[in-house]
């Protein structure tokens, strides 16, 4: 387990600022809006930009926090022993407050543009027939994300260099495919502050519940599979405690 300080608390803000920035940026130049907004939509550049944007800000700042971003990932994390359970509440607490102000300069900058998508807030597309579809997706995607992180950056079999890419890459595709259906938040920071700026929650429990549940699972997976035995895995020293590199 990694003592975290001020200076982690800071680059999670920082980082997750800068990751819901250029999503709902993204989003709202991208990604049309109307009955049939999922077929005038570009998810193949949405989902690129928001792969590319993870992999650069855990690649520049993961040596400080370990580059959650997420407070999936940081609630796995805590789940698995790798963050101090008082740091975990730190983490998410800057998170959040990230997004919020995140979402606030992309309002702020596309003011007029944005107003149709609710700046960037993800939404249950009518492609799906409940909220409760919404949330099965949303836990899928986290579920896939959340496994990455886990698998490339805390185990010891893994080369760690490679995992600011595999997640990366892991968010693109994601997006790509289930951005048409729920907007593909995957992340608590990146729903929250988007619908909290525009006014458009687009059902708490498909993305709240969604990506907790796709979280848990992800962790309990990785140590009954990924990692068997190995239940304290902050025990384990791995390229990732030596370097101090990425989370996500």
């Amino acid at each position: 387990m990694q003592d975290r300080g001020l200076a982690a608390y800071i680059t999670e803000l920082v980082g997750t600022f800068f990751l819901v920035f250029f999503i709902a940026s993204v989003v709202i130049l991208y990604v049309a809006t109307g009955a049939q907004a999922q077929f005038g939509s570009d998810f193949a550049v949405v989902g690129l930009v928001q792969g590319f944007v993870l992999f650069a800000l855990i690649f520049a700042l993961g040596a400080v926090s370990g580059g959650h971003f997420n407070p999936a990932v940081t609630a796995a994390a805590a789940a698995l022993r790798r963050i101090d359970p008082v740091d975990a509440v730190v983490y998410i607490l800057a998170q959040l407050s990230g997004g919020v102000l995140g979402a606030l300069l992309a309002k702020g900058l596309l003011l007029d543009e944005g107003r149709a998508a609710h700046y960037g807030a993800a939404t249950v597309s009518p492609l799906l027939g409940s909220n409760f579809q919404g949330m099965i997706v949303e836990a899928l995607g986290t579920f896939v994300l959340v496994l990455v992180v886990l698998g490339v950056l805390f185990n010891p079999r893994v080369r760690q260099e490679w995992g600011p890419l595999a997640i990366g890459l892991s968010l693109a595709f994601l997006v790509m495919v289930f951005g048409p259906l729920t907007g593909a938040a995957f992340n608590p920071a990146r729903w929250f502050g988007p619908a909290l700026i525009g006014e458009e929650f687009g059902g708490v429990w498909p993305y709240l519940g969604g990506e907790l549940i796709g979280a848990g699972l992800a962790a309990a997976f990785f140590v009954l599979v990924l990692a068997p035995g190995e239940r304290d895995v902050g025990a384990v020293e791995t390229g990732a405690e030596r370097r101090g590199p990425p989370g996500t």
